[in-house]
């Protein structure tokens, strides 16, 4: 592993249904004052529907709104959903502003608290700073609270994870059609690739009866990059390029670590791994956001692995 400082066998294969695109809310329209002023109690009417409804955007928050509709699917241009399953060169990507033909695509994972929208806009972000197309794999939210709740899950594989599935399946179908796949991942996101890749690995010893050497690979083709990740172990084979603020929890605390402590023997990023750490930012907003922290630190691919 090299250092870089800057200043179940048989996965569950569920076939997600094709989610329902939430349809337009419809306003009212505004009552003039005298018709709003004939409402019995209409001034203490407006002001607890006020206060009810700060309540239920802090529950919402912390318990979650729940966006599990999109749980597991892909996400492509315009914020499209397909089913998961859909072969990747069916999703139409999200494309740089500059470049509507790039000929290389990530498949990005993205983090806790993001919904759909949230993570279609990261991967615009990721489509300008790398000049790929780039296809989600949707980690729905659920709230804070449950997010949380699934990560210890995911960090000790074990429950089903949506996102798992689809990644897995993602990357094992391209694999045997002989093609490579570029992932990308940020937070939790590195978790779910950390399991997917697991679980592709079984499969393809189990199902398919390759050895590990063998294994490896097969999976050798495969670049892994990772942004603030809480993932602290990753399978050997793929080519890995971790990246972690040392001002950021997530990683240095239960991803790969901050290069220093006397539990970094137990953390292992993959055989080869190149992990480039920086300092950036403050506070779990400012040193974890992938648009502020870590994009401006990536590098392109193989001048990362090269250590330049």
């Amino acid at each position: 592993m090299t250092t870089i400082r800057n200043s179940s066998p048989n996965t569950v294969r569920t076939g997600t249904p094709s989610p329902v695109e939430k349809t337009a809310q419809t306003v009212a329209p505004q009552q003039s004052a005298p018709a709003a002023a004939a409402h019995k109690g209409n001034v203490i009417t407006d002001g607890f529907e006020s206060a009810a409804s700060k309540v239920r955007g802090a529950v919402n928050k912390l318990f979650g709104k729940s966006d599990k509709v999109y749980d597991g699917v892909m996400v492509g241009a315009g914020g499209q959903t397909y089913p998961a399953g859909t072969p990747l060169s069916q999703v139409p990507g999200v494309t740089p502003r500059n470049n509507p033909n790039p000929t290389e695509t990530f498949v990005y994972v993205n983090g806790i608290q993001n919904d759909k929208d949230t993570q279609f806009n990261s991967m615009q972000q990721i489509a300008d700073r790398t000049g790929a197309k780039v296809v989600g794999i949707h980690n729905a939210t659920e709230g804070i609270v449950s997010d949380l709740a699934q990560c210890v899950t995911d960090k000790l594989d074990k429950g089903k994870n949506p996102a798992v599935d689809t990644l897995a399946d993602t990357v094992y179908n391209e694999l045997k059609a002989g093609r490579d796949v570029h992932l990308v991942a940020h937070s939790q996101g590195a978790l779910i690739t950390s399991r997917a890749l697991n679980d592709v690995a079984k499969r393809l010893r189990i199902e398919d009866g390759l050895s590990k050497a063998e294994v490896e690979k097969k999976m050798s083709g495969l670049k892994v990059e990772t942004f603030g990740g809480a993932a602290a172990h990753f399978p050997d084979g793929p080519q890995y390029v971790h990246y972690v603020n040392n001002k950021d929890i997530v990683p240095t605390w239960f991803g790969q670590g901050n290069g220093k402590g006397v539990d970094e023997w137990a953390r292992d990023g993959g055989k080869g791994a190149v992990i480039r750490r920086f300092d950036f930012g403050s506070g779990i907003n400012g040193a974890h956001s992938l648009a502020e922290a870590y994009l401006p630190q990536r590098l392109p691919f193989d001048q990362a692995r090269a250590a330049k």
